[in-house]
């Protein structure tokens, strides 16, 4: 194995950890849903300024993008991090828990915002000797639809880059270690919701009406069965029923009802093939109960693939900070989705994963590691200083 050697986290980012963390503690009291994420963006553009740095606010709806400029011609370097928060209660019970009842950061977004505006602060006051840095600030990573949003809203043709990376933290990783692998990394997926109209009426003459929590409920059941039924064992493949909403009272039939999750694949036909067989679980549900069944398609990203030249500059930028030991480059792709797929098909990068002991994104007693701000934070300075100068 190579050897690399390792060397101390950036002194400036290192005395910077205490601020940060004060930042990633403030957007944790105060998170905000996609698309609503106007005091984060609002924060971040006045921090960016008061760096002497010039943000462009409102790009994808809630979105901000600052650019760092070198001194001398070269490429542009993109570095993401998304701002939005989940729909879910805060039960860390920690000092800084979520202000706003039902919504909560409980994926690490508001940490990813803080090591952003540390390289920002960083950058600002040293500029790479060449090229740009692009800094995005992206909504709604969590519905799927922000880094869509972005691009339509110009983010390409405004600020054109050649190479883009992002991090997110990693519960199945140990803590101090970084996963970075060329190729699939994450699962693509659709966010579907299916609508279910029945006929409405009392309880005990459920004879008179057409049930559709009934049909909702056997549609759940069948959906379970797509990929052990229909999805090659050696393929990748998932759907989950995250969402069966019906019903008001004991003795009410409803009359309509509604299921949502996801289908996700690392492989755009099998994601086909997915939707296909969940269209046709609908119909023969609907042919069966006599309900109105509508199935849609809320959302759509494509695999996040890493490049092997990105992979491979994001892996040294990690092993110059962490060491090449604490640098896991065969990890299998993990099961979950990033809409920053999107940014990887417009430009060749990486997403990269940074360690954590806690309890699992999307659950509601976690919470983001304080200590990974700054080792975060030193990687990207790190692979700006290595491509850049």
């Amino acid at each position: 194995m190579k050897e690399t050697k390792t060397v101390p986290i950036v002194a400036e980012l290192d005395a910077l950890g205490a601020v940060m963390t004060e930042w990633r503690r403030d957007f944790h009291r105060h998170p905000e849903l996609a698309f609503g994420e106007t005091r984060t963006a609002g924060l971040i553009a006045e921090w960016l300024r008061s760096f002497g740095l010039s943000p462009v606010t409102g790009i994808g709806g809630t979105g901000v993008v600052a650019v760092v400029e070198g001194a001398q011609p070269g490429p542009a370097i993109a570095l993401r991090a998304d701002m939005d928060a989940l729909p879910m209660q805060d039960e860390g019970g920690r000092d800084w828990h979520s202000h706003t009842p039902d919504v909560a950061h409980a994926c690490g977004h508001d940490g990813h915002c803080a090591a952003l505006l540390g390289v920002a602060r960083h950058l600002a006051a040293h500029p790479p000797q060449r090229g740009r840095v692009v800094l995005i600030f992206q909504p709604a990573e969590e519905n799927g639809l922000g880094a869509r949003a972005m691009i339509d809203g110009g983010l390409l043709d405004r600020f054109p880059f050649d190479e883009v990376y992002a991090f997110h933290n990693m519960p199945l990783l140990n803590s101090g270690t970084a996963g970075v692998r060329t190729g699939p990394a994450l699962n693509g997926y659709i966010v579907w919701q299916v609508t279910v109209d029945g006929v409405g009426g009392h309880g005990a003459a459920f004879f008179k009406a057409t049930d559709p929590l009934q049909a909702a409920a056997r549609l759940a059941t069948e959906i379970s069965s797509i990929v052990g039924r229909y999805v090659d064992p050696m393929e990748s493949g998932l759907i989950t029923v995250c969402s069966l909403q019906a019903g008001s009272s004991h003795n009410i039939i409803p009359a309509s009802a509604s299921l949502s999750g996801t289908l996700r694949a690392l492989k755009p036909e099998v994601l086909a093939l997915l939707y296909e067989r969940l269209e046709a679980a609908c119909a023969g549900i609907a042919a069966m109960s006599g309900c109105t069944i509508r199935c849609e398609r809320l959302a759509e990203v494509p695999p996040c693939v890493n490049a092997a030249e990105g992979a491979e500059r994001a892996a040294a930028a990690c092993a110059a900070v962490l060491g090449e030991d604490k640098v896991i480059r065969d990890h299998a792709p993990f099961p979950f989705t990033d809409d920053f797929a999107l940014f990887l098909k417009a430009a060749p990068g990486a997403y990269l994963f940074l360690g954590q002991d806690s309890a699992m994104c999307h659950n509601p007693a976690y919470d983001f590691d304080d200590a990974l701000l700054p080792v975060a934070a030193s990687i990207f300075v790190t692979l700006v200083r290595q491509r850049l100068g």
